[in-house]
């Protein structure tokens, strides 16, 4: 069995209706990985939610966003000499189920990062079809500039080595940042694997990329990927 200190990073802006859930999946199926909760400002119930059940949080006094809100569970993970982590999403979207088999295979392997991928398999909650359009996208943006291909570059489900953990803890995208992160290291030559998952349907709350911001989205995070690609 492996001895690795292993923690979830999962960020939380507004998600009193699925933290709770989130966890106890954690403790259930996961039970040698740690986790905390980075609570962004939510200005609903969720830290109260948090506290009620006794979670282990980091209440943020500033919105930082998603960027800053995951950099934080890297730089608490750096700090707090953690050899593995993975980002979790607070929403009920993500099964800890896997995440045996991805630290298996971060360390097996000697990988830097293993995505959970919901489109090897196609099996789950496979996202409007809109948003595959703009998925698949992204996945030949960063085939042409890595010369990799990533099936699933906007999934937040992604645990990272130790290595990984002091580079996102020092310098981490703020904004929609998975597909850039992963440019990042592939250009710093480190190595990124795929491994089949599948997720759920979000219950409660809502995207943060909504359609009048899919624009921008789309603009904003091809220019990061470019910039990331030449960037060294």
């Amino acid at each position: 069995m492996s001895t690795s200190k292993k923690i979830v990073i999962i960020p939380a802006y507004n998600e009193q209706g699925g933290i709770e859930k989130t966890v106890r999946d954690i403790l259930e199926h996961a039970p040698d990985f740690d986790y905390v909760i980075i609570n962004d400002c939510s200005t609903d119930r969720t830290l109260e939610v948090c506290q009620k059940n006794g979670f282990h949080v980091i209440n943020l006094p500033v919105n930082l966003g998603i960027g800053g809100g995951v950099q934080t569970g890297y730089v608490y993970a750096w700090r707090n000499g953690y050899d593995v982590a993975v980002q979790f999403d607070g929403d009920g979207q993500h099964n800890a189920r896997y995440l045996d088999a991805m630290a298996d295979k971060l360390e097996k392997e000697q990988l830097d990062m293993v995505i959970g991928s919901r489109y090897i398999k196609k099996e789950g909650f496979q996202s409007s079809g809109i948003r595959r359009l703009g998925i698949r996208y992204f996945t030949t943006l960063i085939q042409l500039v890595t010369g990799q291909k990533i099936t699933d570059p906007t999934s937040g489900m992604r645990m990272v080595s130790r290595d990984v953990i002091g580079l996102y803890a020092e310098n981490y995208p703020k904004d929609y940042p998975e597909p850039e992160s992963v440019v990042a290291i592939l250009k710093k030559g480190k190595r990124v694997e795929e491994l089949p998952v599948q997720m759920n349907a979000r219950e409660e709350g809502v995207s943060s990329i909504s359609p009048r911001k899919s624009v921008y989205y789309m603009i904003k995070v091809s220019l990061a990927i470019l910039i990331a690609a030449v960037r060294r």
